[in-house]
């Protein structure tokens, strides 16, 4: 089994082995090896980890219960804690998308996937939008999923001197901007 089999909430992969979020696989019938990720400078090792099975495993989780399988004919972009299950082959690299530049502070962990699937895991169903040459899209932090685009430009408005003496809370300001052309999945908001 080289695919996954979404049914009932769980992406069913085979023997192989596997990228899987934090926590995953959640059952598997057989034997399954955990292992960490390799590398020097890895940004995604505390989000992703591979398994090695040997039987039949299903990951799932609770609290994300919205599968989408986005089949990686162009190299897709994916943020990393959404991803659940993809073959440890299609995973080319990880980086920190920083939205604003030089901080870690709201910066997103995203893995670099190509020549293979991916199953994300949402907290809300999932979108698919095309963006044609020269189109911009403008999304919230916490809805994008993955992208084939080019990486996209961090927005936050002008920080003044009584935001660095009495902080607040500035997620819900936080913007991405894409532009095409490529394709961009999105979820929607979480009003927190």
């Amino acid at each position: 089994m080289n695919d996954a089999t979404i049914e009932n909430g769980f992406a069913m992969v085979g023997k192989g082995v596997w990228l899987v979020g934090a926590a995953q696989p959640t059952a598997v019938l057989g034997n399954c090896v955990p292992r960490s990720l390799k590398g020097w400078l890895v940004p995604d090792r505390a989000k992703l980890h591979l398994a090695e099975v040997e039987g039949t495993a299903r990951c799932g989780m609770a609290t994300r219960p919205f599968l989408t399988q986005i089949t990686c004919a162009a190299p897709v972009t994916a943020v990393s804690a959404k991803l659940l299950v993809a073959p440890a082959s299609a995973r080319k690299g990880s980086r920190m998308l920083r939205v604003i530049p030089f901080s870690f502070r709201n910066a997103i962990c995203v893995t670099e996937c190509e020549a293979e699937w991916v199953v994300m895991a949402t907290q809300s169903r999932t979108t698919r939008l095309s963006l044609e040459e020269e189109q911009v899209l403008t999304l919230r932090l916490e809805a994008a999923v993955a992208w084939t685009t080019k990486p996209p430009t961090g927005f936050c408005p002008r920080i003044s001197l009584w935001d660095i003496l009495i902080p607040k809370k500035r997620e819900r300001d936080m913007m991405l901007h894409f532009y095409g052309p490529g394709v961009v999945w999105m979820e929607g908001s979480n009003a927190s």
